[in-house]
């Protein structure tokens, strides 16, 4: 190989082969979803996120009294200190 020529990849997976599969990015393919049925789909899994992230927080609360404890008593400080 001559200098500065670079060694063509032979394995067709690789990024740089020329018949690589294209990936698309996914933005790319969520704006290709009908832009209607994608904003309420956004709606109801972030409903649906919300509420697993509630029942998460309330499991970790009645599994760590001490710990949620603590957590409420800093938030009290913090509401207590705070200048409107």
């Amino acid at each position: 190989m001559p200098d500065g020529e670079k060694r063509k990849p032979d394995h067709p997976d690789h990024p740089d082969h020329p018949d690589a599969p294209v990936r698309q990015d996914a933005q790319v393919q969520q704006d290709q979803q009908d832009p209607a049925e994608t904003d309420a789909a956004r709606r109801r899994r972030r409903a649906q996120f919300l509420r697993e992230l509630h029942e998460a927080k309330a499991l970790r609360d009645r599994v760590q009294p001490r710990r949620a404890r603590a957590a409420r008593m800093r938030q009290a400080m913090r509401m207590r200190t705070f200048r409107w």
